[in-house]
């Protein structure tokens, strides 16, 4: 069983930046690879980043790539998402997610076990 809870979200300006943090409980932080995911008011979630067991690999969706960041810290159970230049377009509520089969990163929402609760972030233009 894995626990998580995003940290992080809120209200920020177009061009501005917000870190996000998703702690993790239950099996230990390195036996998973892990995920962003977000959705839009009216829209389906969708893919944001993905980073493998390891920390070694990380892949993106076009639309944030070289705007985003993920990142993990095994030692500490958290993930992060760091995000630069936000676009209203950013705006939904970003979920973070555990993926107990795999050791790489996947965009597959299917491929996710474990779900946190989601936090909203709001990007004004």
């Amino acid at each position: 069983q894995v626990q998580l809870v995003e940290f992080g979200g809120g209200l920020v300006q177009a061009g501005g930046s917000l870190t996000l943090s998703c702690a993790a409980s239950g099996r230990t932080g390195s036996s998973y690879a892990m995920g962003w995911f977000r959705q839009a008011p009216g829209k389906e979630r969708e893919f944001v980043a993905a980073i493998s067991r390891s920390g070694a690999t990380t892949t993106y969706a076009d639309a944030v790539k070289g705007r985003f960041t993920i990142s993990r810290d095994n030692a500490k159970n958290t993930l992060y998402l760091q995000m630069v230049s936000l676009k209203p377009e950013d705006t939904a509520v970003y979920y973070c997610a555990a993926d107990l089969i795999r050791p790489f990163a996947t965009m597959r929402e299917s491929e996710y076990d474990y779900w946190g609760q989601g936090t909203q972030v709001t990007v004004s233009s």
